[in-house]
């Protein structure tokens, strides 16, 4: 499985971002793999587990971007891959929808999720954030 320690966009990603062919809301598709055991940059000392820690990111996440217009559509436990194949599975599936790509990185950028934030990266060993738009087939 590719799991990369890359907790933020790159301003790279962010230019190509900003530049791609979306129109209107943004969903993101965070695919999310815990550490077994939380770990804080500061050192501070924690009994709580990867999943945990991200669970107090989220709680202060999910509100923060409701508040700027956007939604959380689901978040749930990968159980079981169906198709294809991976050498370790995610643990979590989360959706967030964004009303543009700009207000996407006006939320990623602001000083409130650098605050909680923290928890994310304690609780993180991986992710993926797939950006996408709607499409009518």
């Amino acid at each position: 499985m590719l799991v990369t320690n890359a907790m933020t966009p790159t301003p790279e990603q962010i230019k190509a971002f900003l530049e791609g062919d979306f129109t209107g809301p943004v969903c993101m598709v965070n695919l999310l793999k815990y550490k077994e055991k939380a770990v804080y940059e500061d050192g501070r000392e924690t009994d709580l587990t990867g999943e945990q820690a991200y669970r107090e990111y989220g709680k202060q996440m999910a509100p923060f971007v409701t508040s700027k217009g956007g939604k959380l559509l689901f978040s749930g436990s990968a159980k079981h891959m169906m198709i294809g194949s991976v050498e370790d599975e995610w643990d979590t599936v989360a959706i967030m929808e964004y009303p543009s790509r700009e207000d996407f990185v006006k939320i990623v950028r602001a000083p409130e999720v650098a605050e909680f934030g923290v928890h994310r990266k304690a609780g993180l060993a991986g992710q993926l954030l797939i950006a996408t738009s709607k499409r009518d087939f």
